[in-house]
C-alpha cells in the first residue's frame, strides 16, 4: 500500500464521519496528499483522520497533517487524529505540536 513519489496516499472514505489515509506522507507528495485528504475530510464534515495505513512519513506529512487540522478549524470543525504513526507522533513530540493533534 505505498504512493509512488508525487501521488497522494490512498484516501478511504468508507467509514461514516473518518477518512483513512494509507500510503507514504512525505516532501515528494505533501502538496497533492493536502489537497486531497483536506476535500476528503470536508465532505460531510468527517471528524477523524486515521492515519493507520500511513508506511512512511516525514516533516512534510506532519506539515500536511497538521494543515489539514488548521484547515478543518478555519472552517469551525474539529478534527481528530487516530493511529498515528509512530515516526511521526515522535517528530510531533519532538517539534511540540503534539497537542495540536488531539
Amino acid at each position: 500500500m505505498t504512493s509512488p513519489a508525487g501521488t497522494p496516499p490512498q484516501i478511504d472514505e468508507a467509514t461514516p464521519g473518518s477518512v483513512r489515509v494509507a500510503g507514504t506522507l512525505t516532501f515528494a507528495n505533501a502538496a497533492v496528499a493536502l489537497d486531497a485528504i483536506g476535500k476528503a475530510v470536508a465532505r460531510d464534515g468527517r471528524g477523524t483522520l486515521d492515519l493507520s495505513g500511513i508506511t512512511r512519513s516525514d516533516s512534510a506529512g506532519l506539515a500536511c497533517v497538521l494543515a489539514v487540522l488548521a484547515q478543518a478549524a478555519e472552517r469551525g470543525h474539529r478534527l481528530t487524529v487516530r493511529n498515528m504513526p509512530e515516526g511521526m507522533h515522535l517528530l510531533a513530540s519532538v517539534c511540540e505540536v503534539e497537542d495540536l493533534m488531539v
